[in-house]
């Protein structure tokens, strides 16, 4: 029998549920998020996300079609068009109307607006055709998705022949001696400082236990691969705190 419940941090419920109280964790934090990013990767996610960039190797000639899943504030896309072809469109898709408001005032704010469609929408039933996209990324979202291996599917299914699919997200500390620092700094430090920057430190509370309920990096792995992903591979970083998957539709 399937088991129709999920975890919304370290409590079971049904996935609408979940996918329900995600949203309203995200409306919440909208305007806050890349602040809330900083808070809980002490700045590194800047780092990461540099890496996930590095990795993507986006096109400097031609054109170059891609979707950013729960990209909502343009973080990645921001990056990813800064050093791609000027022909180059993004599309960024996410759940969170308000994290859309605030990533379409940055794309004017960047004057990047005109390469960059916003669409609300959801990862395990994206609105495009088959073989829509060049590439896809999604950066500490997939963990909030209730369906995770729906939304891999999608993933595959908009991809090109050749695109390629890459995942950053909160992952399991491999060093022993930094998993009991990252715990302490996880569960007593981070709803706190949650607190005293917005007033409420139950978004954080979520948030860092949706980390440790998240699969590892090996189990994720796997699941790239039943979605029909070549090429499955990740890479760690700061010690497993994060690591980068990447899969390619061949």
């Amino acid at each position: 029998m399937t088991d129709n419940t999920n975890s919304y941090g370290f409590q079971k419920v049904a996935p609408e549920e979940k996918q329900s109280r995600v949203n309203h964790v995200f409306s919440r934090v909208a305007k806050d998020y890349d602040l809330m990013n900083d808070l809980m990767s002490g700045g590194m996610h800047r780092i990461w996300k540099n890496e996930l960039i590095t990795m993507l190797a986006p096109r400097k000639s031609g054109e170059m079609n891609h979707l950013d899943v729960a990209g909502g504030t343009g973080d990645i896309t921001f990056r990813i068009l800064d050093q791609a072809s000027p022909f180059a469109k993004a599309t960024i898709l996410d759940i969170s109307r308000e994290m859309l408001e605030v990533g379409r005032e940055r794309a004017i704010d960047k004057n990047l607006h005109n390469q960059i469609e916003f669409i609300e929408g959801n990862a395990e039933s994206l609105p495009f055709e088959d073989k829509t996209f060049d590439s896809y990324t999604i950066a500490f979202g997939i963990r909030n998705v209730p369906r995770i291996d729906l939304a891999l599917k999608e993933a595959y299914r908009v991809l090109k022949p050749g695109g390629r699919f890459l995942c950053l997200e909160f992952s399991e500390v491999t060093v022993p001696a930094l998993e009991k620092l990252y715990d302490q700094f996880s569960f007593k430090v981070i709803p706190k400082m949650g607190e005293m920057v917005m007033g409420d430190g139950e978004p954080y509370q979520y948030l860092v236990e949706s980390i440790r309920k998240f699969p590892n990096q090996e189990t994720f792995k796997q699941m790239i691969k039943e979605a029909e992903f070549s090429r499955v591979s990740y890479q760690n970083f700061t010690g497993g705190i994060a690591a980068i998957h990447s899969g390619w539709r061949l």
